[in-house]
């Protein structure tokens, strides 16, 4: 979930000297703005070393930068990448691995290069590393580490995530993506045949690749780094053809059908492989989940023979932005959706409609998380849905349904469409519970389409497992009919009987009613955990009408905070129109 900023460097060509000078790439800047601004941050004493190992041999290079302007203009070996949209981008000139390099006495050998340096705070949001990569390689090892000083209390420490672009190169919304891991992991590795979880395999062709850093945050004393960067030649392996899940199950029809849509695996920061994903899954009783990793879609191909009627697996991503985090859900497998702006790039719009296009839905995923980077920043006008509650019910999910109400009563008013409230789990490993929450959708069939027209249309709720059942629905005086993110058109004064029926809630819940006005309606749940409630209205008097479960308050009900969250529903719309 983190990325980072920061500047980097690499190896001349056909010298053992590399010189390195961080600077910080913005939009608009010129030429003349970067040197100021690099001399600014030189002006501290920037140091860097490059290592290169072959068949035994290991060379050391050192190089110190100082603040002088001529210096700059004499050793300058960084390049500043233009790369459209990106907030801060910095491309450093490349780690060069020659064909003469790659010559031995057998296929089998590597080549190993490792660059060290230190990125100030201020440093771009990415920072990237070239390699060339020579003909002849069958595998590419990339490994990193930085520092972790003390830092005072409240002071964001260092984190520095990393990935890598492929020969086809780092333009946003490219195809040369191969894979990222975030601050997952130390260490990746790619080659025909496989590649580390996060990343994808396929042939290492020849050309520059990109090794991508991403300083998340920077501590006051800045980030030291280390990338070193291994080739291995011989004959390439064979790749393999990824088998993907089926996009419907056989045999269900229309139902209302139980699901999660925002887990991880070790294909990202999770701890559970895809098979103990799928076991906890089916555990919950769940008829549904969809995979997003962070920024990656290696693991839409990992979950082969672990499907079947009774679970439907879709393919996504959580779209990780340093602005806020997006599940992109039910996108065409294999397809990936760049992660790389910041909201005043303005070019969210764009890869919401690359979500849309992929077959998938767009839903900002916990709005006001309070990590860093977790916070929505994009506005919701690209939204087809909204994650309200993320994990275990906390205060920032009480923030996001109390502002999605409000959204309501905006609809409510003609201003403004509104948007299905949905919820996951979020679950990344042990004890994070699969299924806490689950959005509960009324579907024609248990398939990809099916499911998606369900919750962009608001026939859907939301429960803390799958103990709780529920029905919603709304009856008018002439037996007209509605139920959960549907409308039913009655005339303002026509009397309407609002039906809740649930079981399976633990002891001390009570239900409330929520309308336009606010809470109008609630009533305790008995110690069976069954009820069910109605309650009278009409279109005039409340324009929509929806249902929460709640838990007991902590401190009894004296704050009138309300409880945590057993279920919630979308609401049921009242009037013509």
């Amino acid at each position: 979930m983190r990325a980072t900023r920061g500047g980097c460097r690499r190896p001349l060509p056909g010298r053992d000297l590399a010189r390195r000078g961080p600077r910080r790439a913005r939009d608009g800047m010129g030429a003349r703005d970067v040197r100021s601004l690099v001399a600014m941050e030189l002006s501290t004493g920037l140091s860097a070393r490059v290592t290169h190992a072959y068949n035994g041999v290991t060379r050391v290079s050192d190089g110190t930068l100082d603040s002088g302007g001529s210096l700059m203009q004499r050793r300058d070996v960084l390049r500043l990448s233009a790369l459209a949209g990106a907030a801060g981008v910095l491309t450093l000139d490349p780690m060069t691995f020659t064909q003469a390099d790659a010559a031995g006495p057998a296929d089998d050998h590597e080549q190993t290069k490792t660059l060290s340096g230190h990125l100030p705070t201020g440093a771009p949001d990415f920072v990237y590393v070239p390699v060339e990569v020579p003909r002849g390689v069958r595998e590419i090892a990339v490994s990193y580490t930085y520092d972790k000083p003390t830092v005072p209390a409240g002071t964001q420490g260092n984190a520095c995530d990393i990935g890598i672009f492929d020969e086809r190169g780092t333009e946003l919304g490219g195809r040369g993506f191969r894979g990222w891991s975030g601050g997952a992991r130390t260490e990746f590795a790619i080659s025909a045949e496989e590649a580390t979880p996060g990343y994808l395999a396929g042939p290492v062709k020849a050309g520059t690749w990109h090794v991508v850093l991403g300083p998340y945050t920077v501590a006051p004393q800045g980030l030291d780094y280390t990338v070193t960067v291994t080739l291995r030649y011989g004959a390439p392996g064979t790749p393999r053809t990824p088998v993907y899940p089926p996009q419907r199950a056989r045999g269900r029809g229309r139902a209302w059908y139980r699901g999660d849509s925002h887990l991880h695996t070790v294909h990202s920061d999770g701890k559970r492989t895809p098979a103990e994903l799928v076991a906890a899954a089916r555990a919950a009783g769940l008829d549904f989940i969809t995979t997003t990793e962070h920024n990656t879609t290696s693991a839409h191909a990992a979950f082969e023979g672990l499907w079947g009627d009774d679970l439907l697996i879709l393919t996504g991503e959580e779209i990780t932005t340093r602005n806020g985090h997006v599940v992109a859900l039910g996108t065409d497998p294999g397809i990936f959706i760049d992660w790389r702006y910041r909201a005043r790039d303005n070019r969210f719009g764009q890869f919401a409609r690359k979500v849309r296009q992929a077959g998938g839905l767009v839903i900002p995923a916990h709005p006001h998380g309070t990590c860093v980077g977790c916070n929505w920043k994009f506005g919701f006008n690209e939204a087809d849905a909204v994650e309200v509650w993320n994990a275990d019910f906390t205060p920032d999910d009480e923030v996001t349904i109390s502002e999605w109400d409000n959204t309501l009563v905006a609809a409510s008013r003609g201003q403004g469409r509104w948007l299905p409230a949905v919820g996951h789990s979020d679950a990344h490993r042990e004890p994070q519970v699969v299924g806490l929450p689950q959005t509960v959708v009324l579907a024609d069939d248990l398939s990809r389409t099916a499911l998606q027209e369900g919750i962009r249309a608001g026939r859907s709720w939301i429960a803390e497992s799958s103990k709780i059942d529920l029905t919603f629905e709304a009856v008018g005086g002439r037996g007209q009919h509605a139920g959960i993110g549907e409308r039913l058109k009655v005339g303002g004064a026509e009397v309407v009987t609002v039906r809740l029926k649930v079981s399976g809630v633990g002891p001390g819940c009570s239900v409330r009613f929520i309308t336009d006005q606010g809470q109008l309606y609630g009533t305790a749940v008995p110690d069976s955990g069954t009820l069910t409630a109605e309650w009278r209205t009409t279109a005039s008097y409340a324009a929509y009408v929806r249902a929460e479960v709640r838990h007991a308050p902590a401190d009894g009900g004296a704050s009138g905070v309300p409880g945590p969250m057993a279920a919630m529903t979308n609401p049921i719309w009242l009037g013509e129109h």
